[in-house]
């Protein structure tokens, strides 16, 4: 039987050790709390995200080893490189925080659920409204084709969900986020966990001590005012 640390959500935010997530399921280390901005930025910032299905309560995770990407290991495939020339898309930053949002939680070919809950929706709005949690919008003919939302800890940022209604919207659209990042001299990108997807990007797998030290270093660091947008300067050198 598993046992976990239960966080009361009357008192604010106290969660313990990393060190202390359990092998199995990987990560995990505790359950309750909120789900609100203070809950959420505590969390991040000790290097913890929240991740749950429908009717289970609030699960806290920390895995070891940690999926991310460094700015100056990123990768571009030939082939989406191609696709990328062919502007099929217009992108956009913090346009539609909550289509964006929406298009993550709706149901995909391989699952009817998803784990963005209504209370986790209306928390990363909040997030979103004071200038933490940004979206990337891949436009078609005036249409929300993909996109990609996360949450800016300093200079690091913690990505969520994607979704594409097109092909390689939401590659194209991570693409144009990762080279404004590396333009805001960001240093690392989180990607939770492994995911071949990911891999293809250059991410990479850390041990969690080795990320809890990027958190150290640059999550308290100046990060640009919201809302964002995209440099032309930046969707020039991508072509």
């Amino acid at each position: 039987m598993i046992e976990l640390p239960w966080l009361d959500p009357q008192y604010p935010p106290a969660f313990p050790p990393v060190t202390e997530a359990l092998e199995e399921p990987p990560g995990i280390l505790a359950f309750g709390g909120q789900l609100n901005d203070q809950w959420l930025l505590a969390a991040y910032r000790q290097g913890i995200f929240p991740w749950f299905n429908p009717g289970e309560p609030i699960l806290w995770w920390s895995p070891d080893p940690r999926m991310v990407i460094l700015p100056d290991n990123f990768k571009v495939r030939r082939s989406l490189k191609k696709t990328i020339r062919k502007q099929l898309y217009e992108i956009t930053f913090d346009q539609a925080f909550d289509q964006v949002l929406d298009g993550c939680a709706a149901a995909r070919n391989y699952t009817e659920e998803t784990w963005i809950t209504p209370e986790m929706r209306t928390a990363y709005l909040n997030l979103h409204h004071k200038g933490y949690a940004h979206s990337v919008e891949a436009w078609q003919d005036g249409k929300l084709v993909g996109g990609l939302y996360g949450v800016a800890i300093g200079r690091i940022f913690c990505g969520e969900s994607m979704f594409a209604r097109a092909t390689d919207a939401s590659k194209v659209a991570f693409v144009h986020l990762v080279e404004q990042l590396k333009a805001w001299q960001f240093e690392l990108i989180d990607c939770q966990v492994y995911t071949d997807h990911l891999a293809s990007f250059g991410a990479e797998e850390i041990d969690r001590a080795r990320f809890l030290d990027y958190l150290k270093l640059y999550a308290a660091a100046p990060m640009p005012v919201g809302p964002w947008s995209l440099e032309q300067r930046i969707k020039e050198s991508v072509l």
